[in-house]
């Protein structure tokens, strides 16, 4: 009885001093959480995207109270957001245009010949890695879906062999830009509709030999561009949003339309 009762004491001695010492040592190393991070977290859309360059809304959220990552860092939330967390941080907000996916493909069924079917696993990254095109183009899309399953918006369904982001649903993730494996999605500013719907570097007879809707690299579009945003570099005519005016000179005067406006 009596080995029973000083086990007893023993093990309840040891455990208060167990437990005295992590209040201690709680109340030593205790960290004060800035009650802004709290209110910043509610603020975020919640995606976990990792579009911000951060772990997910969280790590945004507490780098944000810190100062370590700008109040209008959330590509997601755009300036809504920024500035409401501007409000809370006690700063001003420049404006953040919402940016949305884009696929840079114009290379459906009725313009580019099929190689053949394809039997195996649907995923783009997979077939790219084992050198599988489905159709005579090198660069165009694959039409697997990858960029589909990836999204968590539901805003990309695959059309005559290729992906089409409905812009309305997009939040501008970036999730389907880092998946694609042929790098054909950009992030585009919503307001701008002038899109290079080609990422074909071949020259203009190549090109027109496996797609006769992709980009030739003439060169008329940056001629008639007004404000100079187009320049053609790799035989691929590009767009300077920051230049663009939206004319739509570009998208008029392209020979083989590849260019939206």
């Amino acid at each position: 009885m009596d080995t029973i009762l000083i086990t007893t004491l023993v093990f309840t001695g040891i455990g208060l001093i167990v437990g005295i010492g992590l209040l201690v040592t709680g109340k030593k190393f205790h960290v004060e959480k800035d009650e802004r991070e709290s209110e910043i977290r509610e603020l975020l859309p919640g995606n976990n995207c990792g579009a911000c360059g951060f772990a997910g809304c969280d790590a945004m959220a507490e780098a944000i109270a810190k100062g370590e990552a700008p109040v209008n860092g959330c590509p997601v939330g755009g300036s809504p957001v920024a500035e409401k967390i501007a409000a809370v941080m006690g700063t001003d907000a420049e404006a953040v245009e919402r940016k949305t996916a884009f696929v840079r493909c114009k290379g459906t069924c009725e313009v580019t010949r099929n190689q053949g079917n394809y039997v195996g696993v649907k995923d783009c990254r997979s077939a790219a890695l084992n050198g599988i095109r489905t159709t005579e183009c090198d660069y165009g899309c694959l039409g697997f879906g990858s960029c589909v399953s990836i999204c968590p918006e539901h805003a990309i369904t695959v059309k005559d062999g290729v992906a089409v982001v409905n812009r309305m649903k997009c939040v501008g993730c970036g999730l389907c830009v880092r998946t694609c494996p042929k790098g054909l999605i950009e992030l585009v500013p919503e307001s701008k509709k002038v899109i290079v719907q080609c990422s074909n570097h071949d020259m203009g007879l190549t090109v027109k030999k496996v797609c006769s809707a992709g980009c030739i690299g003439c060169g008329i579009c940056a001629k008639k561009c007004p404000s100079e945003a187009i320049t053609v570099s790799g035989n691929l005519a590009h767009v300077n949003y920051e230049n663009c005016v939206q004319c739509g000179e570009c998208a008029s005067a392209c020979p083989v339309k590849v260019i939206t406006g």
